[in-house]
């Protein structure tokens, strides 16, 4: 049995291991990949390193290693249903790695691994078995002939084959699995009963060595890299000598709380573990950002939150409690991912508030269901049921499909799908994100950024391209295509900001550049050959469009302003979600739940202009990253950081940010700055744009135009608009409240010229008229009309903006013999409106056969004398 390791210290083993090993330790990337729109979340400790891993990116370093977070609950990488039920599954979950971008290959890998497994883990060798590509001879070899496994126990599975896709790169890969013993069902890797937990797989040794092409065809890569995943919680359950993920301390401490929150000896369940499980990952994410909501990862990680809630529902669990895990959570996890701890408050009001939101229709929905299964008289649930509980009470239907399978029934999914046909629209905009397929370009050399100071510069052309992509040796005069260089000053798209544009000359060539982009490591600058021509080699002078990038640091130098304002009026739970730093505006996305009120943007713009009056210097340095976190700075949403970064301060520290964008070198240069818009774009994310510099100017000078039309208008000073306005607005409610008693006045006295004018029919007052007005004078007077006749049938019809809207009404007295929906549908049918109601009263809308309005009007009598 393997010495007793607390999952803390395994996995700063494994960390210590591999760093000895000369790898690069990269902390846990964001859970929102940052390099790959086609996943919902980061699934693997590769996601960070994909790039370096298939070719398309220069890797920073020969190898690397992490423990990283991982997230596999939406999208196709989706374990949620499978989660409590299960020894192994979770909706978050700890991967160690250790990568080789070109270094070392599987010799070096497979031999680490087994050190580690037997000197570190120290594991039974006799209980390891191995599974391997069929065709992988190489690893089978490592394997039986240098580590020394038994050739029965190294296993080969057809399955061990690792792609990103149909094609590009790809490989085998070898599994490493421990034999727990007999007292847990499951037979070894190939046999018929692999699939219990008997033999636990815990650790994969993916080997991408191949470039499958197109016709299928597998190239071997020139530099095949390492991709490795150990599982933090299966390894921690080996070392504890516990048979099931949820038995090691970190869930114990969890599953605990749980339990003193029930009050009660309550065995631990599914539930339990469902809970304790949904914890984590909801934490983790609000951490990351994401908030719940209806739509993406929001509604993924409100499916999480509600599924948690109704299971607590099912423990008999009393009131708010799952925020109240937040605290035991950062006990047991805060101090290896210190997120939790800076983050504690926003993460347990978040949860708090999705549980308030969800209480109540919870207890409704479930009743509903619970009634709705009593009835049952088979084995399946309605999928009209389904629905119901999904638009009326918030269920997911993953979260009836959990309660059904509890029960032994299914829910009839294809019904339900028939009814979420706009919401699966939806659905699959979240979950299926677009993916950027165009070809990326690999260079050996790093291109030299100068364009902080200096506009201009000369430069060598080190390659050219067609718009396409495609390597070309010339551009001429008249093509469009990319240029680059050995340095230059234009900056390229990046952290928000967009590229420079500009101009790359020689002798009686010109190129000018419409756009700066990065790839790899070098810039991109493309545009169009306006004169002359370009060949590789060429030496060049690049100028810079300095009015533009002017304006550019302008609207840059105020974003960090803004942001550093809006932790300040609004609270450091301010986050940046994303920004927009254009030459005309600036826009920043951030979390906040509220509209800001106008004082809140007043206050906004006054701070930021403040800082520009005061016209600071904006410093910069260089500084280790860690260094600079230490010193407070702001590291910005969605952006990834090398071991040496930027740190920008403006405003004398009103702002300090990691930031690699261009700046104005005082705060002053930014002119002044104005708020133009506002607007929430998602759950808890609001946008503000803004201007500054020129276009500010041009905005209050529009604004002094507009005041001054005003004023000359109104024939006040502009200091009295204001005043002036307000009279104008209370002047015109007195007018419109006059009109309405006028018209009302008019109204009783047509509601009494209509009563007299009823005809007798069958001993029953009978009105059919067509009235003038709107929707409010029909319904006034039909009131007044029926108010006058005791025993009635009155329908009066109305054409409102070329439509006709009918009311029809029937003394109760009357509704046995005649139904005023009955008349009124046969009225609404020859002029085309549709509607309905009750036997004393129904209406209908949208009728456009106005010609017909007459003839229906008249056939009411007809229908009374033969009913």
């Amino acid at each position: 049995m393997p010495p007793y390791t607390k999952t803390t210290d395994l996995r700063q083993t494994f960390i210590d291991y591999f760093r000895d090993l000369d790898h690069k330790i990269y902390p846990s990337a964001p859970l929102i990949p940052t390099n790959d729109p086609s996943l919902l979340f980061t699934v693997a400790g590769m996601v960070q390193f994909k790039d370096a891993l298939i070719g398309v990116e220069t890797p920073e370093v020969a190898r690397a290693a992490s423990c990283q977070l991982c997230m596999r609950a939406g999208g196709k990488h989706n374990d949620l249903e499978n989660v409590g039920y299960t020894a192994r599954h979770h909706t978050l979950f700890e991967m160690l790695g250790n990568f080789s971008f070109g270094d070392y290959f599987k010799e070096e890998a497979i031999n680490w691994a087994w050190k580690f497994v037997i000197d570190y883990l120290h594991l039974d060798p006799e209980r390891i078995w191995i599974t391997v590509h069929t065709s992988d001879d190489e690893a089978r070899e490592i394997w039986i002939k240098k580590i020394g496994i038994r050739e029965k126990r190294v296993v080969g599975h057809e399955a061990n084959f690792w792609e990103m896709g149909e094609t590009g790169p790809c490989g085998p890969n070898s599994e490493i699995f421990y034999d727990q013993g007999p007292t847990v069902e499951g037979g070894p890797p190939g046999s018929k009963d692999e699939d219990g937990d008997r033999f636990l797989e815990f650790w994969n040794l993916v080997f991408p060595q191949f470039d499958r092409q197109p016709d299928g065809e597998l190239q071997p890569l020139a530099n095949p890299g390492i991709d490795t995943g150990l599982g933090l919680e299966r390894t921690a359950a080996l070392m504890q000598n516990v048979t099931n993920n949820y038995g090691i301390d970190i869930f114990k401490q969890l599953v605990s709380q749980i339990s003193r929150i029930i009050g009660a000896q309550v065995a631990e369940s599914a539930s339990h573990r469902v809970i304790a499980d949904h914890i984590r990952s909801s934490a983790f994410l609000v951490a990351d950002g994401v908030l719940p909501s209806n739509e993406g990862r929001g509604y993924v990680l409100r499916r999480i939150i509600r599924r948690a809630l109704r299971h607590g529902y099912k423990l008999g669990i009393e009131g708010a409690f799952f925020s109240s895990l937040t605290k035991p959570l950062v006990e047991c996890m805060g101090e290896t991912y210190t997120i939790l701890v800076e983050k504690q408050q926003i993460i347990q009001t978040a949860l708090q508030e999705e549980e308030e939101k969800f209480s109540e229709t919870l207890r409704n929905g479930m009743a509903l269901l619970q009634r709705e299964v009593q009835s049952l008289t088979t084995s399946t649930l309605s999928g009209d049921v389904a629905f119901k509980l999904y638009d009326t009470y918030g269920f997911p239907v993953d979260l009836t499909e959990d309660f059904a399978r509890e029960i032994g029934i299914t829910v009839d999914n294809q019904r339900f799908e028939e009814l979420m046909e706009l919401q699966r629209t939806r659905a699959r905009s979240a979950s299926a994100f677009d993916t950027n397929t165009a070809d990326k370009l690999r260079f050996d050399s790093s291109v030299e950024f100068i364009g902080y100071d200096p506009l201009g510069c000369s430069s060598v052309i080190l390659a050219l391209y067609s718009k396409d992509l495609d390597a070309l040796e010339f551009l001429n005069e008249g093509d469009f295509g990319v240029l680059v260089v050995d340095k230059t000053c234009f900056y390229g798209e990046a952290g928000g900001q967009v590229g420079d544009t500009g101009e790359f000359v020689m002798d009686s060539a010109v190129f000018r550049v419409e756009d700066t982009i990065r790839m790899d490591r070098q810039f991109l600058h493309k545009g169009k050959v306006v004169q002359g021509g370009f060949k590789c080699g060429d030496t060049v002078n690049g100028q810079v469009d300095a009015r533009r990038r002017q304006d550019i640091t302008r609207n840059h130098t105020g974003t960090h302003l803004l942001h550093a304002a809006l932790k300040m009026v609004l609270g450091d739970e301010v986050q940046q979600r994303g920004s927009l730093v254009a030459p005309d505006r600036l826009r920043f996305d951030f979390s906040h739940k509220q509209p800001l009120k106008p004082a809140e943007i007043e206050e906004l713009e006054r701070l930021v202009n403040e800082h520009i009056a005061l016209n600071s210097l904006v410093n910069s340095q260089l500084l280790p990253f860690d260094d600079a976190k230490e010193l407070g700075a702001v590291a910005l949403f969605g952006e990834k950081y090398g071991d040496i970064v930027r740190v920008l301060e403006t405003g004398n520290g009103f702002s300090l940010e990691l930031c690699g964008g261009t700046h104005t070198s005082r705060t002053g240069e930014i002119g002044c700055f104005r708020i133009i818009a506002q607007e929430g774009i998602a759950a808890g994310v609001r946008r503000i744009e803004a201007v500054t510099g020129r276009k500010a100017a041009e905005r209050f000078m529009e604004d002094g135009r507009l005041l001054r039309q005003l004023s000359d208008t109104l024939q006040v000073s502009s200091q009295d608009l204001g005043a002036r306005v307000q009279a104008l607005i209370e002047d015109n409610k007195r007018l419109q409240k006059a009109s309405k008693q006028i018209a009302k006045q008019q109204d009783t006295g047509l509601g009494r010229d209509l009563a007299k004018s009823a005809k007798k029919i069958n001993g029953i007052a009978v009105v059919a008229a067509e009235i003038q007005g709107d929707s409010n004078t029909l319904m006034s007077l039909y009131d007044d009309v029926v108010s006058r006749l005791p025993e009635h049938i009155v329908l009066l019809a109305m054409i409102h903006d070329g439509k006709i809207q009918l009311v029809c009404g029937v003394s109760k007295k009357l509704t046995a013999e005649y139904q005023a929906n009955k008349l009124l549908q046969s009225v609404a049918e020859q002029v085309g409106a549709r509607g309905g109601g009750r036997a004393e009263m129904a209406r209908a809308g949208g009728g456009d056969n106005i010609a017909a309005l007459p003839q229906a009007l008249a056939s009411i009598e007809k229908l009374i004398k033969n009913p």
